[in-house]
């Protein structure tokens, strides 16, 4: 089968798509599947082929039906190889400066990066050189990268600019259609916050990676070439920073799960006034952590 991201990504949620249906149930057309899985008819034309292989697909055209007891033994492909190559080592970036503590004047080695990320050192010199735009990271001749760190005048200058993508967004995503595939996905994303909410004095650590996700998925409502490729940026330096303030971190993640709740609640009204009112609420307690911790 094809191995790209796009390809493996379509393809595991196609699995979870036709887990909702019955066997000998027929499949919904390759235009409705394009869309519910957002490719190409080209892409679902492949996955439906691979489904057929295994067995989990009968019939062809119009006539597709589900042979729920041929698929049992299908497996997803793993979250790492349905990942873009360029966001997965900004989110291994990321875990490793958490992780070590990074603080400014911290040097960054491209050859060590790419080993202990197992990927080549141009994706890591492609991803520090968009951070170098910044002035967050510079590029020393013969010594490396470096980490130059903070400001708090940069950390405003950051928010003003994410406050503003993310109320437009929050407004696009409310006036979603119902069968938009972000409802769904926003619903999980949901149910993952109520079970660490019920957890959250073992987990309240796992909150960095679920923040991420879901501000991203806010985002994907604003179909705008722009703000996706400028976004990336913004909620990278800003999701991660703020977490290096690990002062009444459970305490903040806690307040933080329950603002995101709301916030999802606020969206599935359709109501812009409350999506407003929650979204603001919510970049305001992030807008304070990350305030805080430039000043520290």
């Amino acid at each position: 089968m094809k191995t790209d991201t796009v390809f493996k990504r379509a393809f595991n949620d196609a699995l979870d798509l036709v887990s909702k249906f019955g066997d000998g149930e027929q499949l919904p057309s390759e235009t409705i599947l394009s869309a519910r899985l957002e490719v190409s008819r080209t892409t679902v034309r492949k996955i439906l082929a691979a489904l057929a292989q295994q067995g989990l697909v009968a019939g062809s055209g119009r006539q597709r039906t589900l042979n729920s007891a041929r698929g049992t033994a299908l497996r997803p492909f793993p979250e790492a190889e349905t990942v873009p190559m360029a966001e997965l080592i900004e989110k291994r970036f990321m875990d490793w400066m958490l992780r070590d503590n990074a603080r400014p004047g911290t040097a960054i080695n491209e050859l060590e990066l790419a080993r202990q990320f197992g990927v080549a050192t141009t994706g890591i010199r492609e991803f520090l050189n968009r951070f170098q735009r910044f002035g967050l990271i510079e590029k020393r001749p013969n010594a490396g990268w470096v980490f130059k760190g903070f400001t708090p005048s940069f950390a405003l200058d950051l928010f003003e600019i994410r406050e503003m993508f993310e109320l437009r967004s929050a407004r696009a995503f409310a006036a979603l259609p119902e069968n938009s595939s972000l409802w769904p996905k926003i619903e999980a994303l949901r149910e993952e916050h109520v079970s660490l909410l019920q957890d959250i004095e073992k987990r309240y650590h796992d909150f960095s990676d679920l923040d991420s996700r879901f501000h991203r998925l806010i985002n994907a409502a604003s179909v705008n070439r722009f703000i996706d490729g400028f976004y990336d940026v913004i909620t990278a330096i800003f999701h991660y920073h703020y977490q290096w303030n690990k002062q009444d971190e459970r305490a903040r993640n806690e307040v933080a799960i329950r603002e995101h709740l709301a916030y999802i609640e606020a969206l599935a009204s359709r109501d812009t006034a409350r999506v407003e009112v929650a979204c603001r609420v919510h970049l305001a307690s992030a807008k304070t952590t990350l305030i805080r911790s430039t000043s520290g």
